[in-house]
């Protein structure tokens, strides 16, 4: 499987200049970091949550973890938690499992993204599998996803 198409299309039509990265099999985004040689925090995953019964996606370098309280406030949510796989599968369905890229707004769901992905030029995320990723500009990141910003991650240990 390679690239979803979806994605290819998306990119494509909005003239994003992106790089994709072959690596070897890895399931979550920090082993994807390290395969491809790119610091955790440049590394952006797409974590879904559940937000008083709807869908968000929050995006967030790999070195980093959701701070619940945070985003619960940033979501205007009374209940946030982590959504299983086998709660958004069907969301994503040209995707691998856990391999979605960091738009959204292609799916239907609103996107939450921590203010420190803004730390570099490039972002890094998955392409809809486990052994695809795209490199591209942070900034077409932002005008594409048209995430809201905030500060909903912390460094874990810090």
């Amino acid at each position: 499987m390679s690239v979803s198409a979806k994605l290819r299309r998306f990119l494509d039509e909005k003239a994003v200049k992106y790089v994709t990265i072959t690596h070897s099999c890895a399931y979550t985004a920090q082993e994807v970091a390290e395969s491809i040689h790119v610091p955790g925090r440049e590394m952006a995953k797409a974590v879904i949550v559940n937000a008083d019964g709807r869908f968000l996606m929050v995006v967030l370098p790999a070195s980093r973890r959701i701070y619940f309280d945070l985003l619960k406030a940033a979501a205007k949510a009374n209940d946030l938690r982590l959504a299983t796989e086998d709660e958004f599968k069907g969301l994503f369905p040209e995707c691998e499992p856990g391999a979605m890229p960091p738009f959204g707004g292609l799916y239907g769901l609103t996107v939450f993204a921590d203010h420190s992905l803004a730390d570099d030029e490039e972002i890094v995320f998955n392409a809809g599998t486990h052994t695809e990723a795209v490199r591209m500009p942070y900034e077409d990141f932002v005008r594409l996803a048209n995430p809201t910003m905030g500060n909903v991650t912390h460094v874990p240990g810090a």
